[in-house]
Order: structure tokens, then C-alpha cells, then sequence
């Protein structure tokens, strides 16, 4: 492996900081649709991201180009850029605030899904296809595994080195049934919400078969279901809804690049600001949101971020009340604050901006049947099916393909096109329950969009059944 150090140093060209970020991904993806095999998507994808701050302006250059000269060529057009915009830096005066570690993280091994044979992972989808189109009212079917390995290495001047693995897998299955005009889907928790770190051990822990036949089932019954009325009162939200839940009301809000008003043409802002931070009332005394990339089988764990700082569990709501933001460390220079380890990347040729990693709502002390027992009038709700949140990211509107009445303490008539919305702040003031551990999951979306360029990066949210009064719910007919 090249001494990526002495290449650099041997450029002369004098800057207060660079690193290097290499990045390998092999990726595999495999769909059966109605028992019939789709193309199989392979791909494999290598670079550098080179970054070099000068007199406080940063500046970044990437290559697929691994060879000394490839190296050299990156690191002095990043030079280059960071010398000439030198003078409009947001980072004038802001001491370079990155650490030094030397260290390597590794997911506990499991057999990795593209070590296992071909034939043997189309099979395990055509069982599971063939539960998915177990009705008669099943129209289309589709179950998929995509399996991602991926290998990175992290070297800066101040004399870090940091190699990180990382083995994902992402399970997907989806019915879509239809009967006298009406159509309903379901799928295994709304947008692979069971994306994981792991192996074959994991996937085949989640029995994909057996979840394959609940799914055509839940379809099915949910064409004789009544539409979702329109009404407010107390809803009870499953981990695989709580998910984007928390994603778009809790993580966006809280990336403080966006309060600093980055990505204001694009992402959009946030209601949050810098001043909230020790003091506002985000939720109930029983909401507690924390980052935590060390949950060992959680989506986007890992033991150091895309800029090299530690990472660890850290509250960021705290008994109901705001206290630190999703920042890493030039955010926190820049609003002069503690955040997180949270830079990261979505490739190799892309730079590290402030994202959720693991950002998970921590468990409390209601059983399932006590929630339940607690309602008079009310929805059980599963499965995100859509979603739509303003600019500031404050009011909302999410859809979920699956939603059940509860009337005095029991779950009775099932609905079809259940939606809710609501502002954060009062939505989450409204948190009247938290499921214990018997109800919490770990799960996860490879799809969470921000920056410019796009960048599109893994997070993991875990959950348990939460229980919100007083809540706008409506139908969708």
C-alpha cells in the first residue's frame, strides 16, 4: 500500500491541515419479482477524497486515481483552490479543530451475503416471493437483498490513521393487492426499514419467508378494510414508523450545518436555533434522543467519522429538553459549541458534511398492553407509506400503509390510508407513553438525502412503541 503520507509531504506546498479519505465499496443486488429473476445489479467503486485547509479556507479534490502521481495531482488542485479562496473562508481565525487517532473498527463477523452462492440467495427469494403471492388478490410482488461490503481508510497530517469495515445488508418485500378498485400495498416496514450491519446470519434472522406470507396477508385484508377517519385522538406509532419519525422531525432539525444555514438552497433550514440549545422544551420529560454509533448491528455504526473524530453515545435530547446539536467538529468551531462525531460522506467524491448516523429514541417503561390499555379512543399505526415536512422542517404530514382503530383499550376495526400531522415541537410535547424493551427495534434507511452535490448516506434509527395524545389523524380518500 503506498505510503500516502510521504506522497503528499513530498508536494512542499505548505497548508495547516490535510487528509485523505480512501473508500472501496462492492455492492450486490438481487430482486425476484413475481418469480422471475430481475438483472442482478454488481458494482465496484474506488477512490480518494483529498481535503487541505490554508489560512482557514478548505477545499477538497477526489481521484480514482490511487497511483503516486494520481495522489499528488488531487492534493495540489485541492492546494490550488484552497490558496486562491483563501480570503472568503467561513473559517478564518478557527483553529484547526480536528484530533489524531490510530486505530481500525470491524463489524463481529458473519458471512458476508456476497460470499454466499448465487443460486442459494435467488432460492431464498423465491420462497419468499412465493409467500408474497400466497392471495389470490396479489397483484404484484417483488422481495430483493442488497449486500454492500465496504472498506475504508482515513489518514490525516496530524498523524492519524484509522482503517474502518463495514457489511451491510438491506432486505426488501413488498405486496400490492387489488380488489373492485382498490389497492393496497404493504412491504416489510416501509422503505427497508430492516437494513442492518450483518451478514446471512442477520438476514436469515429476520425470516423473510415467514414475513413474506404476514405481508400478503396484511394486504389482502386491508381491501376490506374501512377508509381512516378523520379526527384527533391518541395515536400509537410502531418502531418501523417511530423511524421517520424521528428522522424528519428530531435529525434533520438538529444537524447544525443546517441551523448555521448551509443548506438553506436545497435541504432547507431548520426551526431550531443555536440559542435553544441547554434550555428548550423539544418534548415531553420522556422523550430522550440519542446519537449512538457504537449499537453493534446498527445500520450506520462505526467507531470514528469521515473527519476522523472519535464517536460515542451522547444524549442530544435529554429528559424532554434540547441540549446538543447534530454537529461535528468545523460546525462546532464555527457556532463554538459541543456537537457530535457525525461528518460523513457518501463517497469518495464527496466531502463530509454533518449527518444522523444512529440516532435512536431511548426505551421507557410501558409494556405493549399498558399503552394499549391506556386508550380510549385511538389508531395503532405501521409502516411509512409517505411523507412531507416543511422548509424549517417543523410541520408535517406522514402516511403509513397499515393502521388499526383502538377502542376502549383494544384494538378492533382495521383502516386503510391512515395519515397523521402535526408541529414538532407539540407533537412531541404530546409523547404521553414510551414502549419498554420488549417493544424497541433496530432499524435503518439507505436513503437520506442532503447537500450540494446530493449525497444520499445510510442512517439507523431504533425505537420502541410510542404513544402520542391528541393527534390530527385523517384518511386519504
Amino acid at each position: 500500500m503506498p505510503n500516502y503520507s510521504n506522497i503528499i509531504n513530498s508536494c512542499s506546498q505548505s497548508v495547516d491541515f490535510w487528509s485523505i479519505n480512501i473508500l472501496q465499496e462492492e455492492s450486490e443486488e438481487i430482486t425476484v419479482r413475481r418469480s422471475i429473476l430481475q438483472p442482478i445489479n454488481m458494482s465496484f467503486d474506488k477512490g480518494a477524497l483529498i481535503t487541505v485547509i490554508k489560512n482557514g479556507s478548505i477545499s477538497y479534490a477526489s481521484t480514482q486515481d490511487l497511483s503516486e502521481n494520481g495522489i499528488k495531482n488531487a492534493f495540489l488542485q485541492a492546494y490550488f483552490f484552497a490558496d486562491k479562496f483563501s480570503n472568503y473562508s467561513l473559517h478564518k481565525n478557527i483553529k484547526v479543530p480536528f484530533a489524531h487517532h490510530q486505530d481500525s473498527y470491524s463489524y463481529e463477523q458473519e458471512k458476508s451475503l456476497l460470499k454466499v452462492d448465487l443460486e442459494e440467495k435467488i432460492d431464498f427469494l423465491k420462497k419468499a416471493d412465493k409467500g408474497l403471492l400466497s392471495s389470490q388478490f396479489i397483484i404484484d410482488a417483488e422481495s430483493s437483498l442488497w449486500s454492500i461490503l465496504a472498506h475504508s481508510q482515513y489518514i490525516n497530517s496530524l498523524g492519524s490513521n484509522i482503517t474502518q469495515d463495514y457489511m451491510y445488508v438491506m432486505p426488501s418485500l413488498s405486496a400490492t393487492a387489488n380488489k373492485d378498485n382498490i389497492t393496497q400495498i404493504r412491504t416489510l416496514g416501509g422503505m427497508r426499514a430492516y437494513c442492518q450491519q450483518g451478514g446471512l446470519e442477520t438476514i436469515l434472522g429476520i425470516n423473510l419467508e415467514e414475513k413474506a406470507y404476514d405481508i400478503a396477508k396484511d394486504a389482502t385484508n386491508l381491501l376490506s378494510a374501512i377508509n381512516c377517519p378523520d379526527e384527533k385522538m391518541d395515536v400509537l406509532i410502531d418502531p418501523d414508523q417511530m423511524m421517520l419519525q424521528i428522522h424528519e422531525s428530531i435529525g434533520h432539525p438538529l444537524e447544525l450545518d443546517r441551523i448555521l444555514g448551509d443548506e438553506r438552497n436545497y435541504a432547507g433550514t431548520s426551526f431550531v436555533t443555536l440559542d435553544m440549545f441547554g434550555s428548550y422544551q423539544y418534548g415531553s420529560n420522556l422523550l430522550n434522543i440519542t446519537f449512538d454509533p457504537s449499537i453493534p448491528k446498527q445500520f450506520a455504526s462505526y467507531a470514528y467519522d469521515d473527519e476522523g473524530s472519535k464517536a460515542c453515545k451522547e444524549f442530544v435530547i435529554k429528559d424532554g429538553i434540547l441540549v446538543k446539536p447534530l454537529g461535528a467538529a468545523l460546525s462546532q468551531a464555527r457556532a463554538n459549541m459541543p456537537g457530535v462525531a457525525n461528518a460523513r460522506f457518501s463517497s469518495w467524491n464527496r466531502p463530509p458534511i454533518d449527518r444522523m448516523a444512529n440516532l435512536n429514541l431511548e426505551p421507557g417503561a410501558s409494556s405493549f398492553d399498558e399503552m394499549l390499555g391506556s386508550i380510549k379512543r385511538g389508531i395503532y399505526l405501521k409502516s411509512n407509506s409517505s411523507w412531507s415536512i416543511d422548509d424549517s422542517r417543523n410541520k408535517f404530514q406522514f402516511g403509513c400503509e397499515w393502521g388499526q382503530l383502538i377502542e376502549n383499550g383494544k384494538l378492533t376495526k382495521l383502516v386503510r390510508n391512515p395519515n397523521y400531522r402535526g408541529i414538532s415541537a407539540n407533537f412531541w410535547r404530546n409523547l404521553a407513553m414510551v414502549g419498554d424493551k420488549t417493544t424497541f427495534a433496530v432499524m435503518g434507511t439507505p436513503f437520506c438525502g442532503k447537500g450540494e452535490p446530493n449525497q444520499v448516506v445510510r442512517v439507523g434509527h431504533a425505537s420502541p412503541v410510542c404513544l402520542f395524545s391528541n393527534v390530527d389523524v385523517f384518511g386519504g380518500e
